[in-house]
């Protein structure tokens, strides 16, 4: 039914809110209104729009009819948004602060940061929504106004003894990536024809070969387009190996008040200069525009000073020198008894009897019964969208991974799983991409590496956390992924596509082939 709202009501009303007569609707409201509201809603027996027109619109005190109306500045020192902070301050605290500060958001760009800097923000797993600069659709041989390459010129290394080394080897890769730049993408030409390439149709999607697009000039024109962006996305991901840590990249992101309140914290709180004030940059952005959510945000004794403790605890008890993988992938643990849990979470929302009792039962059934169950669980999978069920929530894998820094990036994006990662470093080895020999630049390939390795172990000595900005992209590192068997399923499908790198493809490959065979 319908809320009933007068004439006047609904005029006043109208500018604010999508619509006056569904029980489904939008705000068009401040992002700090809109939370107060909502955390206002939560206690009362009105309802929303009608909180709204009483309470808030109501309150001449708060001056939210001229501040919403746009009769008055909207700048900090507009009286009518004093007040309107001020009300959402006491609803914060009368109300809960962690779960109302989920009600609002804001997005914030982060621009001229190294890629270790966007690693710090991209760790951010919940409440966070980050996209960066992709380094296979965007070349980085850009230099700036000043003639200068675009890497991150790390303040305690630019003023140690260092200086000089590590602007010469920044320019040594971005130099050398440049330079091969046109090499690599003729290279290509030459082992990927555009007959060879597979296609598909701008508009139908469907399958296709260059020979079908000559029949018509614009579908021509668009074969040649697209050949030419996948070449050169081909020769960005073989060259960019070369990039080191510091370049420089762009992160756009989207967040609700609470992760962007303990991000904040979190960068204060790091040992490294340029993630204190990329904290302290965005904090007065975000000042501008939710300056309530991130009030609390600040340096945290308990953050810093527990990493310095267990950090140099860490240096007493376990030996800097690698131990030696079996591979790159390395199954560390996994669930015993994956498949009963699986069926019995099926099973659970189907029955009464406890999630226990559920699982004594499927240990007393058959092999073909199971197989059964499963197939009706899974078989009406038609593509990688329809995501398994939450049964599969119920067994964990957690692998250990040593891949090159490149690879890491894009796993790095998956949120919906435990992972960390230790420092990059160069003493795991790199990767040498075999387009790279194939085009005879491997010696300049070695130098290059063997150039920043060297480096890295001098700034290392002084500045262990600073020499990362050091590291190129194909060095390898190490890190764990944590993840339940719905993630598996996801990041399998997704990241072994053709069209992926080939690097993470090889990664999750492996990844998968180690859960099947606890299966077989």
């Amino acid at each position: 039914m319908a809320e009933p709202f007068n004439e006047a009501e609904r005029k006043t009303l109208t500018p604010f809110f999508t619509n006056l007569d569904a029980p489904v609707f939008g705000l068009k409201l401040p992002q700090e209104i809109s939370g107060a509201l909502f955390s206002r809603y939560s206690r009362s027996t009105k309802s929303l729009r009608r909180t709204f027109l009483d309470e808030f619109l109501g309150d001449p005190g708060l001056g939210l009819k001229e501040l919403l109306a746009g009769q008055s500045t909207t700048n900090d020192e507009s009286a009518a948004l004093q007040k309107a902070r001020a009300f959402y301050d006491r609803v914060l605290i009368g109300y809960g602060d962690d779960s109302v500060a989920q009600l609002g958001g804001a997005h914030i760009a982060c621009e001229e940061i190294s890629n270790v800097a966007a690693k710090i923000i991209e760790d951010a797993r919940i409440g966070i929504a980050p996209l960066e600069k992709s380094t296979r659709y965007v070349r980085f041989d850009q230099k700036d106004e000043g003639g200068n390459y675009l890497f991150y010129r790390e303040p305690k290394i630019m003023t140690s003894p260092h200086r000089e080394a590590y602007i010469q080897i920044m320019n040594l890769l971005f130099e050398t990536y440049s330079r091969q730049m046109e090499p690599i993408m003729e290279s290509i030409r030459k082992t990927l024809p555009i007959e060879d390439v597979d296609l598909r149709h701008p508009q139908t999607g469907a399958p296709m070969r260059y020979r079908d697009a000559e029949k018509d000039e614009r579908l021509k024109k668009w074969a040649g387009s697209a050949y030419r962006s996948t070449v050169r996305a081909h020769a960005c991901d073989v060259l960019r190996g070369y990039l080191p840590a510091a370049t420089l990249t762009n992160v756009g992101l989207y967040g609700v008040g609470q992760a962007f309140e303990y991000l904040v914290t979190k960068l204060y709180s790091h040992e490294l200069t340029e993630a204190k004030s990329l904290a302290a940059a965005m904090h007065r952005e975000l000042n501008q525009l939710i300056p309530s959510f991130v009030k609390r945000a600040r340096f945290s004794d308990y953050l810093a000073s527990t990493h310095a403790a267990v950090r140099s605890l860490a240096s007493k008890v376990v030996k800097r020198k690698p131990v030696r993988s079996a591979g790159p992938v390395t199954l560390v643990d996994y669930d015993r008894q994956a498949e009963e849990r699986i069926i019995a979470a099926i099973l659970y929302p189907h029955s009464r009897q406890p999630l226990e009792e559920l699982r004594k039962l499927v240990g007393k059934m058959g092999a073909p019964k199971r197989k059964q169950l499963l197939a009706v669980y899974l078989k009406r999978r038609s593509n990688r969208r329809d995501k398994p069920g939450r049964a599969f929530e119920h067994v964990y894998y957690t692998f250990d991974i040593l891949g090159n820094l490149g690879l890491y990036r894009d796993l790095h994006r998956h949120r919906m799983l435990t992972q960390e990662r230790q420092d990059f470093t160069t003493i795991h080895g790199y990767d040498t991409p075999q387009e790279i020999i194939e085009a005879g630049f491997k010696p300049d390939f070695a130098r290059c590496m063997e150039k920043a390795a060297g480096l890295y172990e001098k700034i290392y000595r002084d500045l262990p956390t600073e020499a990362q900005y050091v590291v190129p992209f194909a060095y390898k590192i190490r890190w764990y992924m944590k993840m339940n068997l719905r993630e598996a399923v996801f990041i399998g499908e997704l990241r072994s596509m053709p069209q992926g790198h080939a690097d993470y493809r090889r990664i999750v490959q492996e990844m998968w082939k180690k859960i099947r065979w606890l299966s077989c």
